[in-house]
């Protein structure tokens, strides 16, 4: 296993792990069946702190909080030498309207929480899961603003929206002289590729760090299409339905992984990491696992090397996609 490599954050001057570790898949079964609780969470993040990943996303809704919890009792004794992300949006309990968005109210008491469930006083980034269509940016900017000066956030961050909605989020942060986003986590990877349109030079001008989500695009690019087609993945999740990766030149692209992943020797799923190791744009994939040995191969993946044709062979394929729902 060779030696993990670091990257600064954007412009955050925080060194983290080109290997983001995702938190989504930790917490408790009631939410989502195929997640791992506490005791079988645990050995993956130590096997994770042990290869040398210091950046970890969650969010205050994977798991209904318990993400947040068994991440903050696994690094608890080694909070300085770790980078925790988190987020805030999505509608936490049932009967409270006001445990979802980007309100000022929402984001104070959805802050408080995450801080008690991950045991810290502050979180490194903090940020928006989704643009909120009912809150004016103006206001979470400023509420977000507060919360860095009140110590509770040292950067924030947003994920997941279109290009001119965080162009306006970036030029009111200028206009009001509040803390501007940081990073972006969005949707991008060898089978869906929208993002360099627009979002990734945007990004790259405003020195904004990437840290896309779903860099395996939900399983597709780990195994080759026919087998993909064959699991329940498909046919269980719903997301996916609304944005199958097997449209325009999908299945060429998972074929042209298959066969360069053979040549070289490497897994599908490193070649397909290993290509967007490659975007100059991209800091940090977050990758999510429930098994350590892929986790092991996601480390690796650092030391798979692409040509300038290797990277030409796989995008050729690639055919305009919709954008995705999220």
């Amino acid at each position: 296993m060779g030696d993990m490599e670091y990257t600064t954050l954007g412009s955050t001057g925080i060194e983290v792990s080109r290997i983001c570790l995702g938190c989504m898949s930790f917490g408790t079964k009631d939410w989502r069946g195929w997640v791992l609780e506490e005791d079988e969470a645990m050995p993956l993040i130590e096997r994770a702190i042990d290869l040398g990943i210091n950046f970890f996303d969650t969010a205050n809704m994977y798991g209904w909080g318990e993400s947040e919890r068994i991440l903050g009792n696994a690094l608890e004794g080694r909070r300085e030498e770790s980078v925790v992300a988190s987020k805030v949006y999505f509608q936490m309990r049932e009967n409270d309207p006001n445990s979802q968005g980007l309100s000022r109210k929402t984001i104070e008491q959805e802050l408080d929480n995450s801080l008690e469930r991950l045991g810290i006083d502050t979180i490194d980034l903090y940020q928006i899961h989704r643009w909120d269509e009912n809150t004016p940016i103006e206001q979470t900017l400023r509420a977000l603003d507060d919360a860095v000066r009140r110590g509770k956030v040292r950067h924030v961050g947003a994920s997941s929206m279109r290009a001119h909605q965080f162009a306006e989020a970036l030029h009111s942060a200028d206009r009001l002289g509040t803390e501007r986003f940081a990073t972006m986590q969005n949707h991008y990877n060898l089978a869906y590729r929208e993002e360099e349109r627009e979002m990734l030079p945007l990004c790259e001008k405003e020195d904004v760090g990437v840290i896309p989500w779903s860099p395996l695009a939900r399983g597709f690019l780990t195994r080759p299409h026919k087998e993909f087609d064959a699991t329940e993945r498909p046919e269980e999740d719903t997301w996916m339905q609304r944005n199958p990766y097997d449209v325009g030149g999908g299945d060429e692209i998972n074929e042209r992984v298959e066969q360069l992943a053979a040549d070289k020797g490497v897994s599908m799923a490193q070649l397909s990491l290993s290509w967007l190791l490659h975007q100059d744009a991209v800091d940090a994939p977050i990758v999510g696992t429930t098994s350590v040995e892929h986790l092991e191969d996601a480390v690796e993946a650092l030391e798979v090397s692409l040509s300038d044709s290797d990277l030409e062979y796989l995008e050729e394929p690639y055919e305009p996609l919709e954008p995705d729902r999220w």
